[in-house]
C-alpha cells in the first residue's frame, strides 16, 4: 500500500483538508468475502462500483469491478483485489488530493490515519466542490466585518442547514439561464453553500437565489449555509429591499428570461450604436 501523505503535517493546519471534504460513511467488503457476494452488492447499488477491502477498519486493499470481470464466483476478495494502493490522510491538503486525482486517473481515493484505518473516501466530485466553496468563506468574513462595522453589533459566524421555507429572499429577479447551471450542480452535490443573515430570527438570503430557486425546481426543501448571527436586531438595507419588492419567499424572485440580462441588452445597444 503507498501512502500519499507528506511529513509536517501541522504546517497546512490553516489550508483546507481532506477531512473537511471526504465522505466519512463507508461501505466496505472483507478480503473473505466472494467475488459473487461483492458483484451482487455492485450490480444492486447505483453509487458504487468498487469497494475499500477492510480488516475491521485497516484497509488491505481496493476492489473495482473490473477485478471481478475473469474471477470465479467463489473466490475470495483478497486473491483479486488490488492491495497497492495511493491513498489520501484526512490532513492531507485538498489541493494535494486534487492533483493526485487528476494525474492517476482514480475517481476516489480511500482517506487512511496513521494507523492504516479507514477514515473516508474522497472523490474527484469532493475536490471539484472544495473549489467551488474556496472563495466563500472569505466573502462571509467580509461581509460580517462589514455588519458589524456599519451597524455596530457583535455577529457570529455558524455552517447550518438551513429551511428554505424560512428565507427572505433579498434580490427581486434571478436569471433563467444561470438556473440550469444550479440545477447541475445540486443534483451533484457541487453546489457552494448558501449566505444567510440571522436578524433576530428573520433569515435573509445574502447569497445563493439561484441556488434556492433551481432547489425549489428540484423540490429541495433544505440547503447547507453559512449563517451570520447578529447579536441584536439592526435595521438593514437588504431588509428593506425584500419588504419594497414584495419578497416573502423564493415564489417571490421573478425569473428572466436570457434574452433580457441586462448584459446581453447592453450588447446589443453597443451593436447598434457602431
Amino acid at each position: 500500500m503507498t501512502g500519499d501523505t507528506e511529513p509536517g503535517r501541522s504546517l497546512y493546519r490553516d489550508k483546507p483538508k481532506v477531512a473537511d471534504y471526504m465522505t466519512r460513511d463507508v461501505d466496505t467488503v472483507s478480503p473473505d468475502d466472494t467475488v459473487g457476494e461483492v458483484a451482487r452488492r455492485i450490480v444492486d447499488s447505483d453509487a458504487h462500483s468498487g469497494f475499500p477491502v477492510c480488516n475491521g477498519r485497516r484497509v488491505e486493499g481496493f476492489v473495482s469491478a473490473r477485478d471481478l470481470l475473469l474471477a470465479s464466483n467463489d473466490d475470495p476478495i483478497f486473491t483479486v483485489m488490488t492491495d497497492e494502493l495511493i491513498v489520501a490522510h484526512p490532513e492531507m491538503r485538498i489541493t494535494d488530493a486534487a492533483r493526485v486525482i487528476l494525474r492517476s486517473g482514480i475517481q476516489r481515493l480511500p482517506v487512511v490515519d496513521d494507523a492504516g484505518n479507514l477514515s473516508g473516501i474522497i472523490s474527484n466530485a469532493d475536490v471539484i466542490r472544495s473549489q467551488i466553496e474556496r472563495a466563500t468563506p472569505e466573502k462571509v468574513g467580509k461581509l460580517k466585518q462589514t455588519l458589524e462595522s456599519i451597524h455596530g453589533v457583535t455577529a457570529e459566524e455558524e455552517r447550518r442547514t438551513v429551511d428554505l421555507e424560512a428565507l427572505t429572499p433579498t434580490q427581486t429577479k434571478v436569471y433563467t439561464d444561470e438556473l440550469e447551471g444550479r440545477s447541475y450542480e445540486l443534483q451533484n452535490g457541487l453546489a457552494e453553500p448558501l449566505v444567510v443573515i440571522d436578524n433576530a430570527g428573520e433569515l435573509l438570503l445574502a447569497d445563493g437565489h439561484h441556488r434556492v430557486k433551481a432547489a425549489a425546481r428540484l423540490g429541495i426543501e433544505e440547503m447547507d449555509a453559512y449563517v451570520i448571527v447578529l447579536d441584536q436586531r439592526v435595521e438593514l438595507g437588504m431588509a428593506e429591499t425584500a419588504r419594497k419588492g414584495n419578497l416573502e419567499g423564493i415564489d417571490d424572485i421573478q425569473e428572466v428570461d436570457y434574452a433580457h440580462h441586462p448584459l446581453v441588452e447592453t450588447t446589443k445597444r453597443l451593436q447598434s450604436d457602431r
